[in-house]
């Protein structure tokens, strides 16, 4: 990959705030949309290609920014709650607007993106600063007219879908009829028309009448990319459920189970925490899920419940690790995943600032680091090595030396093309281009 660009979100009200949450591409891969802890949208649009300079291509440029929510608190529960936008889900494109959803812990948004370039000027009743004329005063009619000016970029709320959920909301997904979307918590999924904002269907509840019997968590949901009926959900046993919404209103019971036994020989203490799962998707084919757990990626076939298909270690050298990864609670950090446009590449994050790639086809894998000597434009990556003991080569990295606060959690692809986006903290690093010679 070659670095392209770089970008810092910077927030007024002090450090923290303006840790990235969330980054997702729009279905055209034109627009990449980040949230931030300190409940702010920020969009960035595709430049197009110049002629003059062919090296531009693809550069992206903050296009708006805007908040979208506000810390709030629960008088009920005496419980404050974050602005933090937990997702975001771009709906397919419909007219010249864009519009996308925004979460935080408890209330869904939609928004609308549209652009202004002209202004109408030339009223009858109404003066150049907006007031209205005085009646009397108006002899003649006129045709107002629309004038050119300066690019405006406005962004509305049109709907606010809030008490749904008690516990805190970890995925939004909308459906492929553009007409539905769904929305997860801890124990319960809830399924909402797009139209309606003051009521939702339960499609999934895993609350147990004593909380003392819950052993098990909801940790994302996706609906399938071609069947509005079908969706997924991953739990934090290390299990996904496949629900089909034809079966029945409720989809507590469902359709397919996708578990691997365990190997006894690698039980732990950790075992179960690890084996959590922190993100699946859907590939574009619609035929395999990927899902990301505290260690490896893994890809499963719709069509075989028993097993992955392919697994791949992200960071093996941290089993000896896991004590410490305990005790400064990195265990429970959640790693997204994402695939290429062609189902043949998938990315996920590590710590260091490093993410990893694995070519489905050569078995090939690559670790890259998202630094500010890589994101120099047209600097190209260098794949990264950690070696655990032993000798080390000049520009390996010892496992003892990785830094655990850099860790990059959130990850896109460009639906089409070699782009990814990657968050590390507060910084939005944008890679592109040609595809390291290690992967393909």
């Amino acid at each position: 990959m070659e670095g392209e660009s770089i970008y810092e979100i910077d927030s007024e009200d002090g450090v923290g705030a303006d840790i990235i949450s969330t980054v997702e591409f729009n279905h055209t891969g034109e627009l990449l949309a980040t949230g931030d802890k300190g409940g702010r949208v920020v969009i960035f649009q595709r430049e197009p290609e110049s002629k003059n300079e062919p090296y531009s291509q693809g550069e992206y440029n903050v296009y708006s920014t805007f908040q979208s929510h506000e810390p709030e608190f629960d008088y009920l529960k005496s419980l404050e709650i974050e602005e933090k936008i937990n997702k975001i889900k771009w709906l397919p494109q419909q007219n010249a607007a864009h519009s996308l959803l925004s979460t935080n812990d408890k209330t869904i948004k939609l928004w609308k993106i549209t652009e202004r370039d002209k202004r109408p000027e030339g009223y009858n009743l109404k003066d150049e600063e907006g007031k209205l004329k005085d009646l009397s005063t108006v002899t003649s009619l006129q045709v107002p007219v629309l004038k050119p000016m300066d690019l405006m970029v406005e962004v509305t709320p049109r709907r606010i879908f809030a008490n749904g959920h008690t516990y805190h909301v970890n995925s939004i997904s909308v459906n492929s009829d553009c007409e539905t979307y769904m929305s997860a918590d801890d124990l319960r999924i809830n399924l909402w028309h797009l139209a309606i904002t003051d009521r939702s269907f339960n499609i999934v509840d895993i609350k147990p009448a004593n909380m003392e019997d819950l052993t098990e968590v909801i940790t994302a949901s996706e609906f399938h990319p071609h069947h509005c009926n079908l969706f997924v959900y991953s739990s934090s046993k290390g299990s996904l459920r496949l629900c089909d919404m034809r079966a029945s209103a409720l989809c507590d019971k469902h359709s397919k189970l996708y578990e691997e036994p365990e190997d006894p020989s690698n039980r732990s203490f950790f075992s179960e925490i690890i084996s959590s799962v922190s993100d699946v998707k859907f590939s574009h084919s619609g035929r395999y899920m990927l899902t990301r757990d505290y260690l490896t990626v893994k890809v499963w076939d719709l069509n075989m419940e028993t097993k992955p298909v392919e697994t791949y270690q992200v960071h093996d050298y941290l089993r000896s690790k896991l004590c410490s990864l305990y005790e400064n609670d990195c265990i429970f950090d959640k790693f997204e995943c994402a695939w290429n446009g062609s189902d043949s590449v998938i990315m996920t994050g590590a710590y260091n600032n490093f993410f990893r790639m694995f070519d489905r086809n050569t078995k090939r894998d690559v670790t890259l680091e998202a630094s500010r000597e890589s994101s120099k434009p047209r600097a190209i990556l260098k794949p990264r090595r950690v070696c655990v003991g032993g000798k080390r080569r000049k520009d390996d990295i010892s496992v003892d030396s990785l830094d655990f606060t850099k860790k990059i959690l959130h990850t896109a692809w460009h639906p089409t093309e070699n782009i990814i986006a990657i968050a590390a903290t507060n910084n939005l690093y944008i890679f592109q281009d040609k595809v390291n010679s290690e992967m393909h």
